[in-house]
Parts: structure tokens; sequence; C-alpha cells
């Protein structure tokens, strides 16, 4: 019973991820660097420091974990900037391919490199036993199938259909970023890997991974926030902080776009804390948490008519990659 606790407060966590870029759709007359920055601070700082506080026992500092584990704080917050590069591109495939075919692509590659490279980089190779690479394989599987459908889509609609479901829909263009952004995005689990030092003995198993979480992230804000204002001064947005008038609307649909972001890693640490009598599940859970994510995000490309115009073909192959992927998040359990 505790294991499907588990996977189910992993799946909400990724419903959430999935619908945090639906409230940027509601921030007005910010270009995209100012947004994204601002975004980021709630979700790459505010709320993943106040998650990594549940993990701290009474009459301890968050910081000190941090001093007693320095080797481990410093390597989860260097492959969080290789994932801010990540965060970065993981952008622009939602810009270029819309929010279904965007977080499909980079997720999935994220979702197997992932799971795949955490245990070789970390030394815990023993971890990847038949099941779990099983269980990668089918994920991938079911990716493939899904980018399949976007390929389809992109041959069956015309440029100006494209371009109402996703205005600056670029496939090839959108594959390359995507691709990249799914690459660079598996850092944060190898980022996790190196921190897993990082928790008080006294800390509840459900909040162990926060502080090391928290530690990624901002390495991930390092990266973006360099390039945010980069792109800041080379467009001359700065004023878009001055505006006063919009911090109302805007600051409140960043505030949730990063919560929900957040989202996804608060419940995989609450998750993990109940998957602890599986290990392969414990193993797996970055790939289960990718591939709901790009379930997810699937269902949202339907609901904002992203599919809308495709052939029935098109569509069922969508459904039959999404199929696949619910599959994949408990074939290891079933395998072990």
């Amino acid at each position: 019973m505790e294991i499907v606790i588990g996977l189910i407060i992993i799946a909400i966590g990724a419903f959430c991820q999935s619908s945090s870029y639906v409230p940027i759709n509601k921030i007005k007359d910010w270009s995209w660097e100012s947004y994204w920055m601002v975004q980021g601070i709630f979700a790459w700082l505010i709320f993943p420091f106040l998650g990594a506080l549940l993990a701290v026992p009474s009459g301890y500092s968050l910081f000190d974990v941090y001093g007693a584990n320095p080797s481990s704080t410093l390597w989860a917050i260097f492959f969080g900037i290789l994932w801010g590069i990540g965060g970065l591109t993981f952008g622009l495939s939602m810009r270029y391919l819309g929010v279904a075919l965007g977080q499909s692509i980079a997720l999935g590659t994220c979702a197997g490199l992932g799971t795949i490279l955490t245990p070789v980089f970390t030394g815990n190779t023993d971890d990847l036993t038949t099941p779990v690479i099983v269980g990668v394989a089918v994920t991938l599987i079911g990716i493939g199938i899904i980018g399949y459908a976007g390929r389809l889509k992109s041959a069956e609609l015309s440029d100006e259909e494209k371009k109402k479901a996703v205005k600056d829909f670029n496939f090839p263009k959108g594959i390359f970023v995507a691709l990249l952004a799914g690459f660079m995005s598996a850092c944060f689990s190898i980022g996790l890997g190196f921190g897993e030092p990082l928790h008080f003995a006294e800390s509840k198993e459900i909040f162990q991974t926060l502080p090391a979480t928290f530690m990624v992230t901002l390495g991930g804000f390092i990266t973006n926030a360099v390039y945010c204002f980069y792109q800041n001064s080379k467009h001359q947005t700065w004023s878009d902080y001055g505006n006063t008038s919009l911090y109302l609307n805007n600051l409140l649909f960043c505030a949730l776009a990063g919560i929900l972001w957040y989202s996804q890693f608060f419940g995989l640490s609450l998750g993990k804390g109940f998957l602890a009598s599986s290990a392969v599940l414990l193993t797996f859970s970055w790939c289960i948490l990718m591939a709901l994510n790009v379930t997810f995000s699937n269902v949202w490309g339907i609901l904002l008519k992203e599919w809308k115009g495709c052939k029935r073909k098109t569509i069922s192959w969508l459904v039959a990659g999404l199929v696949v992927l619910i599959i994949s998040s408990f074939l290891p359990q079933l395998l072990k």
C-alpha cells in the first residue's frame, strides 16, 4: 500500500509540473527573459528553500548540513549549473514545439539519461538492475512513439495551422533544442545523486532529499539568471521590472508557475519516502516522474488544442505512446 501511495504522490507532483507553463500564458507585457527570471526566483530559490527547511530538525540550521558536506554541496551546485542549461533550452523547446511535444522529447531524454547516468557518475552501478534498464527502455519506446506522432503532426498541418496552435512552431529547430534540453536536464538527477549525504539523520525520510534539491536548483538559478540578465541588456527590457502596474498580475502567475514547477521535486522526495521498501522503484523513481510529466503534458497539449486538426492516425500514435509511458511507470516493480 505504501508503494501505491508513493506513486500517487509522484504522479500529483508530475501533474503540477506539467501544469506549470499554463499560468505563464497569463503574464502580461513582459519579455520572455523577464518573466522567466521572475518565475525562476520562485521556482528555484524561494520554494526550494522553504522545502529544504522541512528537513531541518529542531536546534539545527539548514546550513549545518552543507557545512558538514562541502564536497557534496559543491557537486550538487555544479550539476545544477549544468542542469540550468537544460532549463533554458527546455523553455525554448516549449516555444518551438508546444507544451505537449516539447516536454515529451525533452523529458523523455531526461528520463532515460538521468536514470542511467546517475548511478554511473555516483559509482552505484549495482542499482542498474535488469528491471530498471527494461523500464527505461520501455519509457524511451513510449517517447519515441510520441515523437513519431509529432513528426506526423508536422507533416499534416499547414504552417498556418501550426502557428495557430504554437506561435513559433519549428519542428527541426525544436527537436534539436528539446534533445539538448533533455541531455542537460539529466544533470538534475546526477546532482541529487551527489547530494545524497545532504540530510540530517533526524530528518523524516520523506524530506531527506529536499536540502540537495535546493542546492541543485540554486545552481540552475545561477545559469538562468546570467542568461536572462544578458537578454535584458541585449533587448533593453530592464524596464519590465519597473512596470509596477503589472506586478500584481505577473508576480501572482509567476509564483503560481514556480510552485507548480517545484511540486514535482517536492512530490518526488515525499514519494520516495514511501518507496523505501523497493530498491528498484527508488532507482527508477526519476524515470517515473519524467514519464508522468510527459503523460500529463500531452493531456494539457490536447486541452490547449495543440493537436487540433491532426488525423486520427496521428492521435492514435499519440495515445499509444501515452499508454506505453503509463505501463513503464510500474513495469519495473512487476519484473523484480
